[in-house]
């Protein structure tokens, strides 16, 4: 939690800027015996009358210099006191609460609270950030490399899978090494945050995969005889012509090429409280190492947030990879990348989603082929319940009719089978308003 605060620390002293006291957002962390709890924090500030909410419930208060107190009450009639003192953007002190397994009992925490950037004036900014390092888990407690705001551009870098950068120079460790996380300011879970790919561009004239075929593609047959199988193919990226080829191979690979198409194998926000760090080996309802061929320059992301800021991943990078990465491998390289965040607000999903200009697409991530088919496919019933009002039966018909399913990824712990629907046969359907 030290970490994280800090961090806050830092951001907040690199956009010094004029604060709106009259309403401040800030970010608490509730130390419960050791394991961090994240809250958004609304003050409002009236001749030191405090009023706001604190992940949503009421709070009043008092402020008397830099000494503070409020008092929250939830929808239950439970209510929480806080007590602190602020320096500059920072706020710390106790929280007196129920207790977690009694709640005729009381119990004391410590927090600390980062005040939250004030978004600049004019229209949204175009943001560029060089990584100066990567983590390899998904993590809440890492510190943000960047506050953005809805509507924000990132242009960004990313290492390969094994922490090699353009330069041919490792600099993090292997296993999908992640660039980030880039804190949305306003996002709270419950939300969904659009991400929208601007740009994807190849930095360096090689990737490197494998040779191999995944365990869950072998039958009998071909696992007797793939022994050998798992070695090291170095691919030359030839952007001028847009294909990739195996570097020196010989025989009947001489003249096989294959078009570069950029992506992204990892995406994914911070997972929610409840939860450890996942490794970025890893994928689940928050995105995470999704391996989907679709998170492409043009199409857009949809992620649930489950944390204040919903902290934002990106890496793992490849020049073209066919669907399932069957070899365990993409085409792994180093890439620029320039996304765009927004926020669907109070909007909640169940898996993550890319739209395309042409599909909508649904990812069901689990730890076997058929409960990730469960997955998608529920998944796609919620986007067109929530998006068009539809029945079950409704659903029902579109997708026995028009429904399309990919196996996105088979090289993890856990495997990603995608729901399809072309957005043409949704054309004359009339859609949900905007809440």
């Amino acid at each position: 939690m030290r970490e994280f605060i800090a961090g806050w620390l830092l951001l907040a002293a690199a956009a010094a800027q004029a604060q709106d006291h009259a309403r401040e957002s800030w970010v608490v962390a509730v130390d419960l015996w050791g394991n961090p709890v994240y809250q958004t924090l609304e003050l409002a500030q009236d001749r030191g009358a405090l009023t706001g909410t604190l992940d949503g419930d009421a709070l009043r208060g008092m402020r008397d210099g830099n000494r503070i107190r409020f008092t929250v009450t939830d929808a239950n009639r439970a209510s929480a006191t806080y007590i602190g003192n602020i320096e500059d953007d920072a706020l710390t002190g106790t929280v007196d609460m129920p207790d977690t397994n009694d709640p005729k009992a009381r119990a004391s925490h410590a927090f600390r609270a980062q005040r939250i950037p004030a978004r600049p004036p004019g229209p949204p900014r175009r943001h560029v950030y060089a990584p100066d390092s990567y983590s390899n888990e998904f993590s809440p407690h890492r510190k943000p490399v960047l506050t953005i705001w809805p509507k924000d551009s990132v242009h960004t870098t990313t290492l390969d899978s094994g922490g090699v950068d353009e330069k041919g120079i490792t600099k993090a460790l292997f296993g999908n090494p992640q660039t980030g996380p880039f804190f949305v300011a306003g996002a709270q879970p419950g939300d969904t945050l659009a991400i929208r790919i601007d740009r994807l561009r190849l930095n360096r004239g090689y990737a490197d995969s494998l040779d191999g075929i995944v365990g869950r593609a072998l039958g009998p047959g071909l696992a007797a005889k793939a022994g050998d199988l798992g070695k090291p193919v170095r691919w030359t990226l030839d952007r001028t012509r847009g294909v990739a080829y195996p570097a020196g191979a010989a025989g009947k690979l001489k003249q096989f090429s294959v078009p570069l198409r950029p992506m992204l194998g990892g995406l994914a926000v911070a997972p929610g409280f409840g939860s450890a760090p996942i490794s970025t080996g890893d994928t689940g309802r928050f995105g995470g190492n999704m391996d989907f061929n679709e998170v492409i320059e043009g199409n857009t992301v949809y992620l649930p947030v489950m944390q204040p800021g919903a902290l934002l991943y990106l890496g793992d990078a490849h020049a073209a990879q066919g669907d399932g990465e069957t070899s365990q491998y993409g085409l792994e390289t180093s890439m620029d990348v320039e996304f765009t965040v927004d926020l669907l607000r109070g909007k909640s999903i169940a898996m993550p989603r890319v739209e395309s200009p042409t599909q909508w697409m649904v990812l069901g991530q689990a730890g076997s082929l058929d409960d990730a088919l469960r997955a998608a496919t529920g998944g796609m019933v919620q986007w067109l319940q929530q998006d068009y009002g539809l029945t079950l039966s409704e659903c029902a018909q579109i997708l026995g009719s028009a429904v399309q399913y990919q196996v996105a990824n088979l090289a993890g712990r856990s495997v990603g089978v995608v729901a399809k629907l072309d957005k043409q046969r949704l054309a004359g359907l009339a859609r949900m308003p905007a809440k």
